[in-house]
């Protein structure tokens, strides 16, 4: 694989663009946080979508009732505590006071009810704990109580875990079912939603929220106080990445989330610039397949397509060399913590492209078109998904590669469709480490058919582990169910681990406050 092929001749254009800087410009945006985003911000609705781009609209926008340290331990972040009574079968709620919506509506009960029943419907997690709930309930306009069926320990973890967290709306927009977008974009949170100022594939714009009320502690994670340092905060989609690296060295942009890695050596010789890794995770890449429609409705077509892979053309193609940009991980938790295993990983060490095709043949392909969505404004997963559409082809499947923009391969991906009707066949898309680490976290593991996320694994061996991984009587037991999960993750393909590379950020020296954490945020920056 070349990976300079994949990525583009504009990325190797340098930084030599040079943009004009009129003086009243400058005057204006040193007030206000200018982002290069890692993609497209099309869809508004953080319960609908699982796209990251979406998810770090909500941490501008929204608060959560509980939010996860620096260690990971869910800590109060809306909610002033919870008491947790019943032999861990109620657990109540209560609210800070002084909280409002963007809207000037105070924040009630009522609101965190119906938006932690939205989420629920949606998110992995949320799913595995609202079966153990029995009622969930505003007990008046600053408490709720969770009654539950069984003790489940996860429940402050499940609302405030750092992807997909139970964001709070007002109960208006939580009331939409759920598996319908929103279109408004109100919360509570450090940054109110500008709509006006929103034009989908160019520019989205949030303006700090005067009577957002911050915890009184020092950040730490995504918990405690959430601070807005600067009044505006602009995302400029550049999907050229040498554009982008100009507008950073020039100062026309601050903070880039995503860069190229083949631009990283350029970006860190300069002195204006910082170029780290803030992100405290590395980013997992996944080869997802739509097991409604053929061939991928095969499980012995998938497992042929598993044989071929080797994570290390992948990660190559992203991250390049360097021996410190990436990772092989063979298995479908995140590798370094306590449930990652190989567990009958063998057919990811195969590596063979003639026993992939034998396999192939073997399973009964009979040439069926089979559709690679790719995004071509987002170089990560577009050099994914060119790799994974060259070994198709190599092991002799009839590929159609489809290249369109991030936005719309989001929207694509959920249709159930076949591809003469405008469905998929395989899509890619990453992952940080922290939504790998556990079964009921792990949102690519999630097998039970139509209600599992795009791709609709079904799989009730699958679901039967997960719910055993929760009621393990010790970290043995956990232990050992979680190997078998990798086991029979191998054997029946839910997707296809790529393993992981690190994807740095860059910002200008100009910027304060900027600190690691799991998820990109952008409050306690300020512009020096």
């Amino acid at each position: 694989m070349n990976r300079r092929g994949f990525l583009g001749a504009g990325a190797r254009l340098g930084l030599a663009a040079t943009l004009s800087r009129p003086a009243v410009a400058q005057n204006a945006a040193a007030q206000v946080l200018r982002v290069i985003p890692q993609a497209n911000l099309t869809s508004l609705d953080p319960f609908w979508t699982t796209a990251v781009v979406t998810l770090n609209h909500g941490y501008l926008v929204y608060d959560t009732l509980t939010a996860v340290d620096s260690k990971g331990v869910p800590k109060p972040q809306m909610a002033e505590g919870w008491e947790v009574g019943d032999e861990g079968r109620s657990w109540t709620f209560t609210l800070r006071q002084g909280l409002r919506f963007h809207d000037g509506a105070p924040v009630l009960a009522r609101d965190c009810v119906a938006s932690v029943t939205r989420w629920a419907k949606r998110d992995a997690f949320g799913q595995v704990l609202w079966m153990a709930v029995d009622a969930l309930e505003a007990l008046d306009d600053r408490r709720l109580r969770f009654r539950l069926k069984m003790p489940f320990p996860y429940l402050a973890l499940a609302l405030g875990k750092s992807s997909s967290p139970a964001f709070i709306m007002p109960q208006r927009l939580a009331e939409v079912d759920a598996f319908t977008q929103i279109r408004e974009a109100i919360g509570s949170g450090p940054f109110r939603f500008i709509a006006n100022e929103w034009n989908p594939g160019q520019k989205a714009v949030w303006e700090k929220f005067a009577q957002y009320v911050p915890r009184d502690e020092a950040a730490d994670g995504l918990a405690g106080g959430k601070m807005a340092k600067v009044p505006r905060v602009e995302w400029t989609v550049i999907s050229d990445p040498a554009t982008a690296a100009a507008a950073m060295s020039t100062g026309e942009q601050d903070y880039w989330e995503y860069p190229l890695h083949d631009l990283l050596p350029m970006l860190k010789r300069s002195r204006d610039l910082v170029v780290q890794q803030r992100l405290t995770e590395g980013t997992y890449g996944c080869l997802r397949l739509n097991h409604l429609q053929k061939p991928f409705d095969n499980v012995a077509i998938r497992r042929a397509v598993a044989m071929a892979v080797d994570q290390r053309d992948y990660l190559r193609a992203v991250a390049g060399e360097g021996p410190d940009a990436w990772g092989e991980c063979p298995g479908v938790f995140t590798c370094g913590t306590p449930l990652s295993n190989e567990t009958g990983s063998g057919i990811l060490k195969t590596r063979n492209v003639e026993q992939a095709r034998a396999a192939l043949k073997a399973a009964g392909y009979a040439g069926e078109r089979v559709v690679v969505v790719a995004p071509g404004d987002y170089p990560q997963i577009n050099a994914l998904s060119l790799v994974t559409a060259d070994l198709l082809q190599r092991i002799g499947m009839n590929v159609e590669l489809v290249s369109t923009d991030w936005g719309t391969l989001v929207q694509r991906r959920t249709s159930r469709e076949p591809v003469e009707k405008g469905g998929w066949s395989v899509f890619h898309t990453t992952s940080p480490g922290t939504s790998l680490n556990l079964p009921p976290i792990h949102l690519m593991l999630r097998a039970n058919g139509k209600d599992a996320w795009f791709g609709w694994p079904d799989d009730p061996e699958i679901e039967r582990l997960r719910a055993a991984w929760l009621q393990a009587a010790d970290a043995a037991e956990g232990k050992r169910i979680a190997d078998a999960l990798n086991a029979r993750a191998m054997d029946t393909i839910p997707y296809i681990p790529l393993g992981f590379y690190w994807q740095p950020s860059v910002w200008r020296r100009s910027l304060a406050g900027v600190q690691p954490s799991s998820s990109t945020t952008f409050w306690n920056i300020e512009k020096t």
